[in-house]
Parts: C-alpha cells; structure tokens; sequence
C-alpha cells in the first residue's frame, strides 16, 4: 500500500447556472495573452450539445485515453511506442482550428476614423491568427442554451443512449437542457503524461495536480490528441502546449481555484483525497467499463484508518493533509454518501473532477399523481446521464438522484411536520447532505491545506518555470 494525496473537486451541476463565470476568471488569470486566445481550461458546456472541440467524445476520431490489448493491459488509444513515433512529425488524430474556432476581433478603429460617409461605418471581424478578414461560423459556445437545435441532436451521448433504445426523442414537450462545467480532471492515470515524447507532463507529487513544463515542452503535440477530454491546447504563437493548473500557486496558498472561488451558484467542492497507488493500474484495467468507476472508489483509502495514516506518512504525506482529508467535502461526497459520478471514467485515466448529476424537475405527466419522484419520473433522461457518468449503466445515476430526492423529502417532512419517510441514510446523515448541497460557506465547500513545506522563493521559482504572471502569484501567496 503506498498511500499518496491528492487535490479533488466535485461540481453540483443541480445548482450550475451555465453564466460562465468561472470560464471569464479563469480566462482572466491563465489565458489572456496571444496565443492563447483559443483556449480555454473552463468551460461551461451546454448538454445536450456538441461540446468544446466539437465533438471532443469521439474517441474513435480523436484517439483519446487507454483502452486495453488482447491480454488485459492498459494501452493508449493513440497506439503503442511505434505507431506514435510514426506519428511524430505529423499526428492528424486531433482537432483542427475548425473544431474549437479560430479567435477573432474586430476592426474597431474603422468606426473612428472613417471618413465622411453616406452610411454607417461597420467594425467588420479580423482573425486574430492570420489577420486576414473573416466570416465567423463558429465561436465558443456557439450552441449555449439550444437544447432543441441541430447541435443537442449531434450529442454523442444522446446517440449512444438512443441506440441503447432509450429513445430520446428531443420532442418539444419533452426537451430538457443542463450545463456542463469541465476542467482538467488531473487524472490518476493521465494519457497526456504517457503520451509526452519529451516527459514534459508530469503529476505533481504532493498534490496529484497534473501540469506542463514550459521549458521542456517540444511541442511534439501528442498530449493534445491523448486527453480524451481535449483539456490540452497547443499555443500557436510559443509552440508549446498548455493546460489547467488547478491553479496550484493559490493551492500552495491553501486557496481554491479561481474558477471555484468565483462560481456564483457554489456548485464546486475542493478537498484533499487520499489514495493507494498500487491499486491505480489495476482500476483502470478494470475489464467491465462499467465497473470502472466503482474501481476508482476503491483505489480512495479511508483518511482515518491507522494503516493508512502511517502509509500516507511513511510517504511523505504531511500530517495537515491528512487531517485536511479527514474533512475533505469531496470524501463525503464521493466516498461516504455516494452522491458524485466521474465523467467518462470508461476513458479510465481515473479523472479526479466529479459530479453530482442533475435532478432536474419532474416530467408534467407524472407530477400530478408522483408523492415521491424517482429518477425515472425526471425530465433528463437517466439513459442519457448514464452515458456521461456511469458508462451506460443507469443503475448508478439513478441511485444517485434518489439519495437526492431522500434530501429533500427529508426536509420537506420537517418543513410541513409530515411522516419520516424511509431512506438509506439516518436523518442526522440527509441533515448534513442538506447542509453541504444546499448552504454550505466558503470553508465548509473547500478545505485545502497550504503548503507549508515550501518557502515563498521556491513557489516563485515554481511559478517562473511554468511561465505564469510572478507579480500575480506574489499577491496569492502573501495573502
């Protein structure tokens, strides 16, 4: 048993308001420069949808993740050690400009400075990579809020439930709409560390976060390609490729991240987790896509058990970390309470971002006549949540959502003084769920322990070598 730590987050998407705040603070802090203009490490996806790259589910296309060989071990979806030195020089197995959108801006000077004309001066679009005039198609989150357009039709999910037999007909009585917050997941078992030809990626080892060298970085591209989450861009103007963070300087600070910090509906939770590395190869070789995320939930030891504490120690796992995963919100939710799901854990990199799924109200058929609605009797379809979080297996996702409907029939009958209804859990339990889902503050939602090990220069050493803003993470750590 060789216990490590980890930085974790688990997103309420019951409570996401899809006002893409988080993707403006992130964007503010880590990507407002040239080159980047593309990018972005958050974004707020609208679902059903196509997503950000288009289409980025497509593994068959894009190659993305591990899949396993003939005898059971764990391989890159993008090929073995030759067929990606092939690749090299020139690797078309990922998205192109099309597929996120090429950035642009507007010739604004054009409304000042024309002359005297008979008609309105018009600020026409530039691109901001070629600098040549042109017509934009495409944009980021170009379908936001299109639940019923061509683009929810083109979700890879809602065909794969569909072809289950779900039939989800998208009918307009029936439409149904949720967001999708994603960041790097900062996996247990990351493709992009794998597929690096230069070992320019790597997992930070005091807090699992997975970051890129920016003086080691080649721009060999194939870490782009290998995240089956498309979380890795490759900056055009420094030939480099760039990632989230987790902003790790307001980590070591013992600050969560700015896109959690900001998030004005307080869907997002950050704590310490502590797992067993030598059970990590094994979960992701798990056979059964199905069974993978119940695989990661093994590999998450118990903070309070002896022998894990003395592993965790034994490997240089501070004692505040361990007292931080002691009362880590991301292990009750996950672990305890069985409340949050991972998303696509049958790419098994064994991603460390979480979600509770949706609840999402009551189908106007059922809601008449329903004293206690199930998740069948909700309007997302469980069929299609099932593929995000659970493989295709509905089991999961359902009883999820019916410990969440346990919540709230709980405080419902304290409310109105009616009859305690049975439930999983004991009342003293469903009053604690309410009170970190619901109403939680700042410090209840994140519990991060600063890195008290490392002095104020070698953060700053730390911060110069990643080729982030100094004077911005001067601020963060003296704060």
């Amino acid at each position: 048993m060789r216990i490590k730590a980890q930085i974790s987050m688990v997103m309420n998407l019951d409570k996401c308001l899809g006002c893409h705040t988080c993707s403006i603070t992130c964007k503010n802090a880590w990507t407002n420069r040239k080159g980047t203009e593309y990018m972005y490490f958050n974004n707020v996806e609208t679902r059903p949808g196509v997503g950000y790259p288009r289409g980025w589910e497509k593994q068959d296309e894009w190659k993305g993740g591990w899949t396993l060989d003939d005898k059971g071990r764990l391989k890159l979806r993008a090929g073995g050690k030759v067929e990606r030195f092939i690749k090299l020089f020139y690797n078309p197995d990922q998205p192109g400009m099309d597929d996120y959108y090429e950035p642009w801006t507007y010739d604004y000077d054009k409304l000042t400075s024309a002359g005297r004309k008979a008609h309105q001066p018009v600020a026409r679009p530039r691109s901001l990579v070629t600098g040549e005039r042109m017509d934009i198609s495409w944009g980021p989150n170009w379908d936001d809020d299109l639940s019923g357009a061509q683009y929810a039709r083109a979700d890879v999910d809602l065909i794969a439930a569909n072809a289950q037999g779900a039939q989800i007909k998208m009918d307009m009585e029936d439409l149904f709409m949720r967001y999708l917050p994603r960041t790097c997941n900062h996996c247990l078992n990351p493709a992009c560390v794998a597929a690096c030809p230069s070992g320019a990626i790597y997992k930070r080892d005091e807090d699992g976060v997975v970051v890129i060298s920016q003086d080691a970085c080649r721009g060999w591209r194939a870490c782009v390609p290998a995240c089956p989450y498309k979380k890795v861009y490759y900056n055009w103007e420094t030939n480099k490729s760039e990632k989230c963070t987790f902003c790790f300087p307001r980590l070591e600070s013992g600050m969560p991240t700015v896109c959690s910090d900001t998030c004005v509906g307080r869907i997002r939770y950050m704590g310490v987790l502590l797992y067993d590395m030598d059970k990590v190869e094994a979960a992701a070789s798990t056979e059964d896509p199905r069974q993978i995320w119940r695989a990661i939930k093994d590999v998450l030891a118990d903070p309070t058990d002896p022998a894990v504490i003395e592993s965790a120690r034994a490997n240089g796992v501070a004692d505040s970390w361990i007292d931080a995963a002691q009362h880590s919100p991301v292990y009750k939710l996950i672990k305890e309470w069985g409340l949050a799901l991972p998303l696509h854990a049958e790419y098994r990199t064994l991603p460390m971002v979480w979600y509770i799924p949706p609840m999402s109200p009551i189908l106007s058929r059922v809601a008449a006549t329903a004293n206690l609605a199930q998740a069948d009797e909700m309007r997302i379809p469980v069929a299609y949540l099932a593929e995000l979080f659970s493989a295709g297996d509905p089991e999961p996702v359902r009883a999820v959502i019916n410990r969440l409907v346990a919540v709230r029939t709980h405080m419902r009958a304290k409310e109105v003084g009616a009859p305690e209804p049975e439930a999983e859990f004991a009342p003293e339990v469903l009053d604690e769920m309410y009170r970190l889902l619901a109403i939680a503050k700042r410090p209840d939602r994140f519990n991060i322990p600063a890195a008290a090990d490392m002095t104020r220069a070698e953060r700053l050493q730390a911060q110069r070598e990643f080729g982030f803003c100094t004077s911005c993470a001067e601020g963060g750590f003296d704060a």
